[in-house]
């Protein structure tokens, strides 16, 4: 399965932008979805993530109540709704895709498959 992460850009602190990873080279029904985050000179950080029905998501602490994860197994894409942004939300995103549990989806480990990234920056 090939990830393709796309929709980033720059928007001022309060904005919003909505990514999207699309997929291709197989179907992404069967595996939960995740967001990451990667800011220049930090650790990868778990944003978000999805179950494979859709049913359960699950959120970072710090974008909680401002970011919403979705997905369209039809459509063999997932999105991230980005609310309220931050200056700190500054990042390259990437989506992620893999047999993740309850216990390890917040953990990259638990995905096998990546896309590229996408940088978005906000600016104060």
């Amino acid at each position: 399965v090939q990830l393709q992460a796309s929709g980033g850009g720059l928007v001022q602190a309060g904005g919003s932008l909505r990514l999207s990873c699309g997929a291709s080279g197989g179907t992404l029904s069967g595996y939960s979805l995740g967001w990451f985050r990667q800011a220049p000179g930090k650790e990868r950080e778990f944003v978000a993530a999805i179950r494979p029905n859709g049913g359960s998501t699950y959120y970072g602490d710090s974008v909680k109540d401002r970011f919403i994860i979705s997905r369209e197994n039809v459509k063999n894409s997932a999105y991230l709704q980005m609310n309220s942004l931050k200056p700190e939300d500054t990042a390259v995103y990437y989506c992620a895709a893999g047999r993740a549990i309850t216990s390890t989806i917040r953990n990259s480990p638990a995905y096998n498959y990546w896309g590229q990234g996408t940088l978005v920056t906000v600016s104060s």
